[in-house]
C-alpha cells in the first residue's frame, strides 16, 4: 500500500537491505521499528549531506507502506508550492519529511507541520524528519513546534567511511545483479570520495550502459561513458 504525494515515486533502490549502516546501526535499528509500526511519534534524522538521510527515511516510507498508508515529502523540491502540498497528510499513519530545514521559520509552513504532528502522534502514527541540523539549533518561528521536535529521538548520521563505502557499492551493485569489480569500485571510489549520492547515481548510469552495450563494468568502459557524457574519465 504504497501512498505518495503529488505523483511522487520512491526509487526501487531506497530500501532497508540497500542501506548499508555501518556507524549508524542504531539509527537504523530505530528506523526500521517505526516502519514496523513499533516506535509512534516524531523521530530526527540529521547529518551532512551524502550520509543517508534521505536513503533511509525512504526505507522507512517503503517498508511501511507495505502495511499503511505511508508518504515520503521532499520539502526542498516542494517548499515554493507552499504548505499547501502537505493537505491530507493527516491520513498518513507514517509520514517522513525531507529537508525539512528548507522550510523552518517560516511560521504557514511551521503551523502546517505542527497539526500534522499532533495529528499523527494523536493517532498513533510515527512523523520522521531529517535535516542537516538537529532541531535544537534550527530558528523555529513556533517554540512548541521546535521544542516538541528537540525532544524527539535524535540521531546523527555519520558519512560512510572508505571500507563502508567499498560496502555500499558492492551491494548495490549486487542488489541490481551489476558484477563490480573490486579495482573498478575503487576507482569509482578515488573519482567521487565521500560522494555516495553521485556514486549511486553514477551506477546506475553504468548499469544501463553496461546492459545497452553489453559490456562489463570494468575501467576503460566507464572512462568511455563518462566521456560520451562530456565528464574528464580520469580522477
Amino acid at each position: 500500500m504504497r501512498q505518495l504525494p503529488l505523483g511522487l515515486k520512491l526509487p526501487d533502490r531506497a530500501v532497508f537491505a540497500s542501506f548499508v549502516g555501518g556507524r549508524n546501526a542504531e539509527a537504523v535499528a530505530h528506523a526500521r521499528r517505526i516502519a514496523a509500526g513499533e516506535c509512534g511519534g516524531s523521530t530526527w534524522l540529521c547529518g551532512a549531506a551524502g550520509a543517508g538521510k534521505t536513503h533511509l527515511l525512504q526505507a522507512i516510507c517503503a517498508a511501511a507502506a507495505e502495511r499503511v498508508r505511508a508518504g515520503f515529502v521532499p520539502l526542498a523540491q516542494l517548499a515554493d508550492l507552499g504548505p499547501g502540498v502537505l493537505e491530507g497528510m493527516e491520513q498518513l499513519q507514517c509520514l517522513c519529511l525531507d529537508d525539512l530545514d528548507r522550510v523552518a521559520g517560516n511560521r504557514d509552513w511551521e503551523l502546517r507541520i505542527f497539526g500534522l504532528l499532533r495529528e499523527t502522534e494523536d493517532a498513533g502514527g510515527a512523523l520522521v524528519a531529517a535535516s542537516a541540523a538537529p532541531p535544537a539549533l534550527i530558528d523555529w518561528s513556533l517554540r512548541d513546534l521546535g521544542s516538541r521536535l528537540a525532544a524527539s529521538p535524535v540521531f546523527q548520521l555519520r558519512a560512510l567511511d572508505e571500507t563502508e563505502q567499498q560496502a555500499a557499492l558492492q551491494l548495490r551493485a549486487g542488489l541490481r545483479g551489476v558484477e563490480l569489480p573490486e579495482e573498478t569500485s575503487r576507482w569509482l571510489q578515488r573519482r567521487f570520495p565521500r560522494d555516495m549520492r553521485r556514486l549511486y547515481e553514477l551506477l546506475d548510469t553504468l548499469d544501463q550502459a553496461a546492459l545497452t552495450a553489453q559490456r562489463r563494468l570494468t575501467i576503460p568502459f566507464i572512462r568511455e561513458v563518462l566521456r560520451a557524457q562530456g565528464e574528464p574519465a580520469d580522477p
